[in-house]
């Protein structure tokens, strides 16, 4: 240990002492007020009641408070039923899809890290093959998320976040850039294009691959990749600061050119010591990511224990990880300081407390369901729900948990060229293992 650090250690624990034993030489200790409450695991969607909050749970951090009334708690409406189709109930692991212009479906599974094309009658292709032109040997390749490069069409090109392991370690989040053989069942012209920094962002404070972040967009008027990556803390009282820190891209939003550059009108180029693909910062555990109509980018992120949040993501914006929080440590006590807001820091749009772990996010603009046209659908992992939060004014004012029947954590939600909802569910658990049943679900949502 240092020394200065343990000198300044032991002055403090000798004090403390010091201070305990002389308050409770002259009086009772007076006990400091609780911050913390336990919550069910689950919500109950079973009583749902219309004008009345979908959350009936306690928070768990007995001190928050929200900015402004619609900012979480949403009051309950019910639209429309809708008729449920399953394509197929054989992925494994799945993590993000994207669709073929010939109706099927491009499918990532996370581990070990599979392309699969999936038919429209739930036919699943076996592996395609390329991923071996990424260079990764030991021990395998995993595989997050997806997107189309415009062009498509003609050029059948796409780009997708992967990570690997350095002697056991998982590493950091890249993209790559590939061509689809669909005839061929197979993957030419495999390139990473881009390395996140730092490389391996795991030691013994920081765990194995959690909160990696890795969802992809594609940017509907610049054209350019942005990227999620997860500020990859072990989860404390204490986090680590990187999410605040611009010489990493832990804890941010990137933006990128379509070659892996660093977009040209990013925030932080030219400034010191920052990393010029930055686009904003302050994130935890990034899940969900996608444009609405308008051009805006939306991102759903879990907090610790409560806090989880649907942020409306700006350029150059601090979103506030690890300073400010909604929610509190897994254990109980608060997180860091304890303040939910401070100047300088964006407020989430919502979020939920107690946690709902949202995932993958979809912003619903079809025709096929006119209710939901001007919603925010958001996966969720732990709530086993599709979210529909309805939008007005950049606020949610009511919300409705879909899905709920299945009973699995949502990974994925798109919207189709069909105006239909698809969904990715997740057998998988918290983590994927030899034992992960090849049970997860493509799901296909039309109107009743």
């Amino acid at each position: 240990m240092n020394r200065t650090l343990a000198v300044a250690l032991f002055a403090s624990t000798a004090l403390a002492t010091a201070a305990l034993a002389q308050s409770s030489s002259t009086a009772p200790a007076t006990p400091a007020p609780p911050v913390f409450q336990q919550a069910p695991y689950l919500p109950d969607y079973s009583h749902l009641v219309e004008g009345q909050p979908v959350e009936t749970r306690k928070n768990e951090n007995v001190h928050d408070k929200p900015a402004y009334p619609e900012q979480t708690r949403a009051p309950y409406h019910k639209t429309h039923p809708y008729k449920l189709t399953e394509i197929t109930s054989k992925l494994y692991a799945p993590w993000g899809l994207a669709f073929l212009p010939d109706g099927k479906f491009l499918v990532t599974e996370k581990l070990p890290g599979h392309f699969r094309i999936v038919s429209a009658d739930g036919t699943i292709s076996a592996p395609l093959s390329g991923l071996e032109a990424l260079g990764v040997t030991w021990p395998e390749t995993g595989l997050f998320d997806l997107v189309l490069d415009p062009d498509f069409r003609t050029n059948h090109r796409f780009y997708f976040t992967y990570f690997a392991f350095d002697h056991g370690m998982i590493g950091g989040i890249n993209v790559a850039r590939a061509t689809l053989d669909e005839a061929g069942n197979a993957l030419r012209d495999v390139t990473t294009i881009w390395r996140s920094i730092p490389s391996t962002p795991n030691d013994a404070h920081t765990g194995f691959g959690s909160r990696s972040g890795g969802r992809i967009a594609l940017g509907p008027k610049d054209g350019y990749l942005y990227v999620i990556l997860g500020d990859r803390d072990a989860g404390t009282s204490t986090p680590w600061r990187v999410a605040q820190t611009l010489d990493t891209d832990l804890g941010k939003v990137v933006r990128l050119t379509r070659d892996g550059k660093p977009a040209p009108g990013n925030p932080f180029i030219g400034v010191p010591g920052a990393l010029p693909e930055i686009w904003a910062i302050g994130g935890r555990s990034q899940e969900g990511f996608t444009f609405d109509p308008q051009g805006r980018l939306w991102e759903t992120e879990h907090g610790p224990r409560g806090g989880d949040e649907l942020n409306l993501i700006k350029k150059g914006a601090n979103y506030g990880w690890p300073i400010i929080s909604h929610g509190v440590d897994y254990p109980g006590p608060v997180m860091g300081d304890g303040e939910v807001a401070k100047a300088g820091m964006e407020q989430p749009v919502y979020y939920w407390a107690p946690s709902l772990g949202p995932s993958g996010l979809a912003y619903y603009d079809a025709n096929l369901f006119p209710e939901w046209k001007g919603s925010i659908l958001a996966g969720t992992l732990r709530g086993q729900s599709l979210e529909r939060l309805t939008i007005r004014n950049d606020k949610v004012v009511n919300e409705e948990p879909l899905l709920t029947e299945v009973k699995m954590r949502i990974r994925d939600v798109r919207v189709g060229p069909d105006g239909a909802v698809y969904v990715l569910t997740d057998s998988g658990g918290g983590s994927i293992t030899d034992n992960t049943p090849q049970a997860s679900k493509l799901l296909k949502l039309t109107p009743q």
